[in-house]
């Protein structure tokens, strides 16, 4: 069924079942600020932990391996929550987070640390899908752009303001505090969302009769693959050029294992009686576009986030704290516009021209940041942030939205789970790619914050042809016909 015609065909109406849709809300968003959080967080107090615990050779796995782990069990969840209901999932999922984030606080050592960090990310990997599928059920879909613009913000905020709360709690508490933070908010989430949300589980049976995975068993084995290939992809853009020569026997094997089991999922996906991520929905030609399109954004979304920061703090001698607070412009027109452009989207229904004017915006915005130079002053890199806020505000969520009412109620999991398990591996490919090129950028330059700041601006400039890549890749887009 084509996205033009599904679009007519979902209810308009919430799933009933009692509970209360706001504190639902509430609970869900915070588990989705903690998990995007604790993407950033750590970041800015991994001097503190080094000096700490030891072993500075392994410090970068505190943050990789919590983002190999998220990432690689974002689908899983969507359909495991099929099987078992959206709530008792969430929960599951925010209890081991919760956990994660305590053992994290009470390491002695940097392997318990990575050890703990990881099972941080195997929870949070639900924090972000199962919010995003539960929202569009506990609202009609003509409020579904509305809602899913504020998990923009929410991602937008948490991103940013990463780093900006992490410097202040190590400085006011210790780098321990960053963890034990989540244990309060994560146990709101959790009796918010207990006492509040109430939906019924999804029916097993797709629009075709093929089938959803309501009461079928999860496809633990297409899960397995699929986390295999999706770790491969993740360490080959993370290690090629930096850690070990794109030619080296490490870098070719993790290509090769990529290849080969991404071919092992489609071959399981094709057989298996509910599989994790059923083949047929590519047929529509609205999820061709949309999920390669997700991948891209989410690469241009890491590329950016990461090395503003670092602009910011080179650039203009700002610390950490001054740095994200000088991302304010990015951020508040990113929710400014999310929010907006999702209220107007959910009167008309035309996702198609914001899409476009949003990759086109944000294409804009990369050139303008790749023209920065050491006298650029503050108020002029404010409308550039503020440029690339605005493109990005109208494309996140509003891909996710496309990607749902392309979706029957009972495929709803699957394919959002997909759609944002893929922006998250984009955004984690942009960030290996970006500090690829940022490392070829500071070849042959003297070493120092100077030739940092002259670099990046030269890194962002690539961003910039990737959007034009993503606008015409959306031009493909079926228009919706209300």
């Amino acid at each position: 069924m084509s996205y033009a015609n599904h679009t007519r065909t979902i209810t308009e109406t919430p799933s009933k079942g009692g509970g209360s849709v706001p504190l639902a809300t509430a609970g869900l968003l915070i588990g989705m600020l903690l998990s995007v959080l604790d993407q950033t967080v750590v970041a800015i107090a991994l001097p503190d932990i080094a000096a700490d615990l030891g072993g500075m050779d392994a410090i970068g796995w505190i943050v990789t391996t919590y983002l190999l782990a998220s990432t690689a069990t974002g689908t899983l969840y969507g359909r495991v929550s099929d099987r078992f209901g959206r709530r008792p999932v969430f929960l599951v999922a925010v209890a081991a987070f919760v956990v994660g984030s305590a053992l994290s606080g009470l390491a002695q050592s940097m392997p318990q640390l990575i050890a703990a960090r990881t099972f941080q990310g195997l929870g949070a990997g639900a924090l972000f899908v199962l919010p995003t599928i539960t929202l569009s059920e506990l609202y009609p879909q003509r409020l579904r752009s509305r809602v899913q613009g504020f998990t923009g913000g929410v991602f937008a905020l948490a991103s940013v303001g990463g780093p900006l709360a992490g410097g202040a709690i190590t400085d006011a508490w210790g780098w321990r505090w960053i963890f034990y933070v989540n244990l309060p908010l994560g146990l709101l989430a959790m009796a918010l969302t207990a006492y509040a949300l109430r939906l019924p589980k999804p029916k097993a049976t797709g629009p075709d009769g093929l089938g959803g995975a309501g009461n079928g068993r999860v496809d633990l084995a297409g899960a397995v693959l699929l986390a295999g290939a999706t770790v491969s992809l993740l360490l080959v853009a993370e290690w090629g050029g930096r850690t070990h020569a794109w030619t080296s026997g490490v870098v070719l094997a993790l290509a090769g294992a990529t290849v080969t089991l991404a071919a092992l999922f489609v071959w399981r996906e094709r057989r298996a009686a509910s599989p994790l991520l059923p083949l047929r929905l590519f047929a529509d030609p609205a999820l061709r576009v949309v999920l390669p399109a997700t991948a891209l954004l989410g690469a241009l979304l890491g590329g950016s986030l990461v090395y503003l920061p670092t602009y910011l703090q080179t650039a203009f001698g700002m610390g950490a704290t001054q740095a994200g607070l000088a991302l304010n412009p990015y951020v508040v027109t990113f929710i400014a516009v999310s929010s907006l452009a999702g209220a107007r989207i959910g009167a008309s229904g035309r996702f198609k021209p914001y899409l476009l004017a949003g990759s086109a915006i944000a294409a804009l915005g990369f050139v303008l940041l790749s023209l920065l130079t050491p006298d650029t002053p503050y108020a002029v890199l404010a409308v550039e942030l503020a440029v690339l806020g605005a493109g990005f505000g109208l494309l996140m969520q509003n891909l996710v939205v496309v990607a749902q009412n392309a979706a029957a109620p009972a495929d709803l999991g699957a394919v959002t789970s997909a759609a944002v398990s893929v922006r998250g591996l984009g955004l984690a490919l942009g960030v290996a790619v970006f500090g690829t090129l940022l490392t070829r950028e500071l070849q042959g330059r003297p070493p120092g914050p100077a030739s940092i700041a002259a670099a990046i601006p030269e890194v962002l400039f690539w961003g910039a042809p990737a959007a034009v890549v993503l606008t015409a890749l959306l031009t493909l887009l079926p228009r919706a016909r209300r």
